[in-house]
């Protein structure tokens, strides 16, 4: 009978927790208690673990064990813990030397048949673990590729328990060398799409080019190729800055869909109307992101947008104006990140053939109203037509983005010393005191307002897409012309914008 410690790593959202975790055999019944493991999780995981250790050739210790998780694992718990637990137990009863845990961060879920099943979330929980000087972890064989694009990670890939129970009872348990991990975040090639194979639409496509230069979300209306240029709108953004490729990493490893991870190319998401809240924004039971994180520091596009639900639709809201998603459930509460670009786009009425359409103007205003919130968010709006689709191609992807990146690097020398990185940012107090418009150019946007176009946060908005309209054509501020192009794009295709 002994003592024996090792470690492992809880994930609350994307906030990994490092936890230790120690086992004590005493004489007695045979017996295993868990302390520190949420209440609904200590007899699920128990029972895992006597499963497991049985299935895996060796007998149930004949002693009281007493295991220690601390501190507390958060209520949600998803079982990537299991493995830590079975060795320390293992080792507390003298099956394996307690000296060869010591040290190393254990991760995976155990079947009963002793098989270790692979956890999502690896990446950020590999991460914190080499932060905290832990570089040796064991995980599952799945999840050894993933782990492995973790700088100075020494990985050592297992599939059952038994397996490790009997290189660590012999001290070989090996680091896995099969391949030289790729280089970090190189998961996927970028968007093979251009919007060169959009023809016409030049509204729309520059309205796009407006977006992608200062961060603005979009609103497209009728009938014409919306999902295209939606589908293009991240090839022509900005490469993903190293932190920011991390977070997105973290949060599709998390979901469980690394592999779909963008690289250095700025993600898109594009859920169906008929997807659930949990779907879009989320599950705190299940600790997995929903669609808008998957849409983080990328683009989150909404087909036929007001065919989403009433609720879906209100709650996109909070994460417009905080850059975040906030959960609640049963006392329980998560956090995932969520700044994205918006792309809504909607038929003038719910009818699919408007050839034949009988809607009433009641009826198309009544489906315009369901995204009166979300539209109130929106700086630029434009038209898409299937009839101007019969135009000569437009630019290409990389001579947009070419004009984009000049712009933001425009904007980022002004926003040097501010926490904003993009003109959409910028808050609305700043807008009017540090970076004042010139003379005409106020007056014009300050007639919209008093005409009843605009409020006054529909103000600030006109105010950030001119200095977007000012850096694209290389102005020190915007001008005259910049105001009047950032009113025609508010206004967009109804001739008046959502105020």
């Amino acid at each position: 009978m002994g003592q024996a410690s090792t470690r492992s790593v809880a994930l609350v959202g994307l906030h990994p927790q490092l936890v230790d975790i120690e086992a004590a055999a005493v004489p007695g019944d045979a017996e295993l208690y868990l302390v520190g493991l949420p209440e609904t999780s200590v007899w699920p995981a128990r029972a895992r673990i006597r499963a497991a250790i049985l299935n895996s050739g060796t007998a149930w210790p004949d002693a009281r064990i007493t295991v220690s998780v601390s501190p507390v694992i958060p209520p949600v718990y998803d079982a990537a813990a299991d493995l830590a637990l079975a060795v320390a137990v293992l080792a507390a009863t003298g099956v394996i030397p307690p000296e060869r845990i010591a040290g190393r961060v254990f991760l995976g879920e155990l079947a009963l048949d002793g098989g270790i099943r692979p956890v999502r979330g690896v990446l950020p929980m590999v991460r914190a673990a080499v932060r905290a000087g832990l570089s040796r972890v064991v995980v599952p064989a799945e999840c050894a590729r993933e782990a492995a694009q973790v700088p100075g990670a020494v990985v050592m890939p297992v599939t059952r328990l038994a397996d490790v129970v009997d290189q660590l009872r012999h001290g070989t348990l090996r680091d896995h060398h099969d391949q030289e991990p790729e280089s970090e975040f190189a998961l996927s090639s970028s968007f093979a799409v251009d919007l060169a194979d959009v023809p016409g639409n030049q509204a729309a496509r520059h309205a796009l080019e407006v977006c992608a230069a200062g961060g603005h979300h979009l609103f497209l209306s009728g009938e014409g190729p919306a999902t295209m240029l939606a589908e293009r709108l991240p090839g022509i953004l900005p490469p993903l800055t190293d932190e920011a490729a991390r977070q997105v990493a973290d949060i599709y490893s998390l979901a469980g869909r690394l592999d779909g991870a963008p690289g250095s190319t700025p993600p898109l998401s594009a859920p169906h109307h008929t997807a659930t809240a949990a779907a879009i924004f989320g599950s705190v039971a299940g600790n997995r992101p929903g669609a808008v994180s998957l849409a983080h520091r990328g683009v989150l596009h909404l087909a036929d947008a007001p065919e989403f639900t009433r609720p879906v639709l209100d709650g996109l809201c909070r994460p417009l104006d905080s850059g975040q998603v906030h959960l609640t459930e049963r006392g329980r509460s998560v956090r995932y990140p969520a700044r994205f670009t918006l792309v809504l786009d909607a038929r003038p009425c719910p009818c699919l053939e408007q050839r034949e359409c009988a809607c009433t103007p009641e009826a198309q205003r009544r489906y315009r109203a369901r995204l009166a919130l979300l539209l109130s968010r929106v700086a630029v709006r434009a038209p898409v037509e299937w009839g101007d689709c019969g135009a000569r191609a437009g630019e290409s992807s990389a001579a947009v983005a070419a004009r984009v990146l000049a712009a933001r690097v425009r904007a980022a020398h002004r926003l040097a010393d501010t926490p904003w990185r993009t003109n959409a940012e910028v808050p609305a107090p700043d807008l009017r005191t540090r970076f004042p418009v010139a003379p005409e150019a106020a007056e014009l946007l300050r007639s919209a307002v008093n005409t009843g176009l605009v409020t006054a946060d529909g103000l600030a908005r006109l105010l950030r897409v001119a200095w977007t309209l000012a850096d694209l054509r290389g102005a020190d501020r915007p001008q005259l012309d910049d105001a009047a192009g950032a009113l025609e794009l508010w206004k967009g295709a109804d001739g008046d914008g959502a105020r």
